[in-house]
């Protein structure tokens, strides 16, 4: 009995790691097939503005926020931290760098998931369980370029411009708190950073806003359309891509913020 039951989970163990690499597998066929059919013929224009409004315009608010209130507490603990060692010159300068390379893109993405990603797992999941993807299907509709392209295309295209929006927001409030709280002067804060924040660290912003994108669209839409179990199964969808999608932020964030800085020193030295 004991035999068997080591054989069991064996078995269960090797199951699940199979359905691991069946689902990467299928998550990388979802985004070969919708590169695929977006090239073939491009979704509707019409279908991409909605995105763009969706995705883009209605996160302002839950961004704007999100970046003030960074960059002020940035600024506050910047300025308790460094003013009794003679340093709070620097205020600007680490809030300037700490929205522009990690907190201005981390946290937009996950202001977008939590907003834009748990609502479109929501949403495709609830089509599939009640068979309207399969009804596209049937008139001959690619749910990948009518439902996903749209998605697709205008979430990448959104989430750097969100990630700059949040930076310029989260500088301000870093503004507002060292001059009219701590009596800094304004050439003081702005003053160190254009010797020393460059052109790389606002592309880093850039570029994670960029990748953070893709996975958060791809993510919620792969999640989205594999529901099954009607109501309560939409509900473990949403979830476990909200979650997941998490979980990947973090990770690829800190193999972007190693491999560009890299890439970047290499070309600093071969210029130099």
């Amino acid at each position: 009995m004991e035999a068997q039951t080591n054989h069991l989970t064996l078995w269960k163990k090797c199951l699940r790691q199979m359905a691991i690499v069946l689902a990467v597998g299928e998550y990388i066929t979802l985004i070969f097939n919708v590169f695929s059919a977006t090239l073939r013929r491009p979704p509707a224009v019409r279908l991409i503005m909605q995105q763009l409004y969706d995705i883009g315009v209605a996160s302002l608010p839950v961004v704007a926020i999100t970046g003030f209130s960074t960059g002020m507490v940035l600024a506050a603990q910047s300025f308790y931290q460094l003013a009794d060692k003679g340093l709070a010159s620097v205020t600007g300068l680490m809030v300037g760098k700490a929205m522009m390379t990690e907190l201005g893109p981390v946290l937009t993405a996950f202001m977008v998931t939590g907003r834009v990603g748990a609502a479109m797992c929501a949403e495709l999941g609830t089509m599939r369980v009640t068979e309207q993807i399969d009804a596209l299907q049937t008139m001959a509709v690619n749910p990948n370029r009518y439902l996903i392209a749209p998605r697709f295309i205008a979430g990448i295209f959104m989430m750097p411009l969100l990630t700059v929006f949040s930076i310029v927001l989260g500088i301000y409030g870093g503004y507002l708190i060292a001059v009219y709280y701590f009596g800094m002067a304004p050439s003081t804060y702005f003053d160190p950073m254009p010797t020393h924040i460059t052109h790389f660290d606002f592309m880093t912003g850039v570029i994670k806003g960029f990748v953070f994108g893709v996975q958060i669209l791809t993510i919620a839409c792969f999640k989205g359309m594999r529901t099954s179990g009607g109501a309560a199964g939409v509900g473990r969808s949403t979830t476990s891509s909200v979650v997941i999608t998490y979980c990947v932020i973090l990770l690829s964030n800190f193999f972007l913020t190693v491999a560009l800085n890299i890439i970047h020193a290499e070309m600093y030295e071969g210029d130099s």
